[in-house]
Formats: structure tokens, sequence, C-alpha cells
């Protein structure tokens, strides 16, 4: 990102009558967060905004109520078609848009804002940093350039991406520029401990006992440094769980000290299995995950496998030890 791209998205902000604003698929805080933040800035302003994000229909995880500005979001079937400026949060590919991408191809303008590595280029305006730790940070200082008083529901949303994408503080993204970032959100009045409480401790019974099955079917792959689990979509209807409610269960597995790398299969309505990986810092899941049409960050990748858990990690394991992989 060059302080030019910076100058002329702020520059096309300031003068846009309507923005319209998505995030990706499935969103987490980061991805909800720095749209919303960004979406409450420009509102502030007096500017019409619209934002969506490709779930249909759009259902939030519970730790969304805690976001100011959810009125904004409408179903992706009412996003402009034909946007004059059209502003993308945290995704690393087009396709993560879905069935927001015709939106995305016919904007005028199209702002792309995101701190993957593996980011594919696109936009005709490109906010892309991969050494920033989230896309919330990013989008902090585009509102910097913006200019203006950032309100506390701005502050709020930003906070929540930034505390949950550098897994409160510990990733090695975070630099001091982060962390003054940081310091500079709780100057506004809001509940950071309720906030951090509702994405770390907020956990049904249901889903631990969930967790106790995927742990009892935990898995070591000691030549590739790998340790792995599965959950299927019996799993999730058995325990009344959504997919996106274990997304923490990957952190879990990363805690093993006995490996690298961490692999959670999850099983998707259509059959295929989500693959998240996480690495203490000897692999490049980037890299990894890129090989199976993938990406994400260096520590912290994630695809999608059509092989089932024994197919999936066999092909994981080959790219992890440096072979070719398989058809």
């Amino acid at each position: 990102m060059t302080p030019e791209d910076l100058s002329r998205a702020a520059d096309v902000l300031r003068d846009a009558d309507g923005v319209a604003m998505a995030c990706h698929v499935n969103p987490d805080a980061d991805a909800l967060g720095s749209m919303l933040g960004l979406a409450h800035h420009l509102v502030a302003r007096g500017t019409e905004v619209v934002c969506s994000f490709p779930n249909n229909p759009p259902n939030l995880p519970r730790w969304a109520d805690m976001l100011p500005g959810l009125e904004l979001l409408v179903s992706p079937n009412r996003f402009p078609r034909s946007p004059a400026v059209m502003v993308t949060c945290d995704c690393a590919s087009f396709d993560r848009l879905g069935m927001l991408e015709p939106s995305a191809t016919a904007a005028k303008e199209l702002i792309w804002i995101d701190h993957h590595r593996s980011n594919d280029g696109s936009g005709t305006i490109r906010l892309v940093d991969p050494d920033a730790s989230s896309t919330c940070e990013l989008v902090a200082r585009l509102i910097d350039e913006i200019g203006g008083e950032m309100t506390r529901e701005s502050a709020l949303c930003l906070y929540a991406g930034l505390v949950t994408d550098t897994g409160r503080f510990q990733y090695e993204a975070v630099t001091s520029q982060t962390l003054r970032l940081a310091s500079r959100l709780r100057e506004h009045d809001f509940d950071h401990a309720r906030l951090s409480q509702v994405f770390y401790e907020d956990n049904g019974a249901a889903y631990l006992r969930l967790v106790g099955r995927a742990l009892s079917r935990l898995q070591e792959v000691p030549e590739a440094e790998l340790v792995w689990t599965y959950l299927t979509q019996a799993d999730l209807a058995e325990a009344g769980v959504g997919p996106g409610d274990t997304d923490d269960l990957i952190d879990v597995l990363r805690t093993a000290r006995e490996a690298d790398v961490a692999a959670l299969l999850k099983q998707q309505r259509d059959g295929r299995f989500k693959v998240s990986v996480r690495s203490r810092g000897g692999h490049d899941l980037a890299v990894a995950a890129a090989a199976f049409g993938g990406g994400g960050h260096r520590l912290a990748a994630g695809y999608t496998s059509e092989h089932g858990p024994a197919g999936t990690i066999e092909r994981l394991v080959q790219v992890l030890r440096g072979l070719p992989v398989s058809s």
C-alpha cells in the first residue's frame, strides 16, 4: 500500500455521495469490524452507506450483537448491482465475495482493503499491506487520511477486529504501531472487557462437548510436524452447533507442543471440508494453502478440500514435507 493509494482512496470516499461496502463470506471480527468501522466514519460525514456479506441468509455469529451498525447491513440480493464506489474489507481473493462478485466487477471504483499475503490484486485502488496486523489496522489509517474525529462506534468495531486478528496481541504481526492504535481506540468509552468476554468466554455446553469429540479424534503425523482432527456435519447437527461457531477450536489444537502445524477439518453442507491450518513458525502456510487454491498468512491460512479427512491430510502432509501433491 503506497501513500499515493491511501490518499487517492481517501479522496474518492470524501467525494462519494454513496458507498457500497462488502466483506468476505462467513465474516470474522476483522472483516465485519473493519467494514462497520469505516462505515460509521463515512455515515458521520453524511455519506449514504450500505453494507453486506455473501451469506444468504446473512446469519451473524453471536458476538456480532456487540458491534454497532448492524442496521447498515442488507442481504446480498439487496446490494447495489453497479455501485459507483465499492469498498471490500478483508477479502484475500475475489471469490471470497461470493454472490457479491458481480457488484465488485461492475463498480466504477473498487477500493480493496486487505492484509493477507496471498491477496490476488483485485481493485482499482489497492490498500493491501501484508505486514499489517489486521484489516482494521489498515482502515484506521484510511480514516486518519480521510480526516475527521473517529467516533466511538468506529473505535469499538476496529478494536474488535484488532483484538481477535492478533490473538489478543500474541501474533508475530503485532507491532508497536498496532499497540499504539489499540491504546488510541481504548480512549473511547466502550466496554472492552465485555467485548473480550463475548469473543473468548461465551461457549455453550454443547460446544464444549463438541470440542471433546474433536479432541478425542486428534491424530499426530510426526514426519510432517502435524496434529489434526475433524468434525462432520453429523457432529455439528447432533450438538446443534453451526460451522462458524467452532472457529476457535483451531486455537486449542495449536497449543500441542509436539507439532508445528495444527489442522482442523470441518465438513460443510456440500460435503467438502473447510481446512484451517496454523503454524508455530516453522512452515509458511500461505504457500501450503495456495497449493490447494486457498490462502492466508504465513502462520494462519485455509482452503477447501473435497477429498475427505484422510485424503485431505495425505495431501497436506505431502505439501508440508515439500513433496509434489498427488491428484
